[in-house]
């Protein structure tokens, strides 16, 4: 019997570059890191998250070749993979910390919905929103 989705993988372009702006100015911590010849096993937890892991993977050998790894990164650096959503208590206090730790927005906070929103992307092109309850 399933117990439910572990892992959710995304494709980075530099698995260092994308650790150290996942932990450094996410908050998110390392779960597993690990090799296997070239290939990397590299998975972070968001701390409210115990049970969830984003694994942050470079596109090639052993899963693809090196024409459809190029493909892949090209397609992420233009961010055109699904947006991932990171919950936050209050969107413009998260925005403005992240900000300062040099995270590159798309979109500064907004209200729609009854929530505010926020778009950031990181060092791979990967998009993100970020949602929240409060804008001051």
């Amino acid at each position: 019997m399933a117990h439910g989705v572990e892992v959710v993988g995304l494709y980075v372009r530099d698995q260092d570059e994308a650790l150290a702006f996942y932990v450094e100015k996410l908050g998110f911590r390392v779960h597993t890191d690990v090799r296997n010849g070239p290939f990397r096993w590299l998975t972070v937890q968001h701390p409210a998250q115990p049970g969830f892991q984003l694994g942050l993977f470079e596109p090639g050998p052993p899963l693809q070749d090196e024409d459809t790894a190029q493909a892949l990164r090209a397609l992420v650096a233009k961010g055109a993979m699904p947006p991932l959503v990171l919950a936050v208590d209050d969107c413009q206090a998260a925005y403005n910390r992240m900000l300062g730790l040099g995270v590159e927005f798309t979109q500064a906070p907004v209200e729609r919905f009854g929530r505010v929103d926020a778009g950031f992307r990181d060092p791979s092109g990967n998009g993100w929103k970020m949602i929240g309850t409060h804008r001051h």
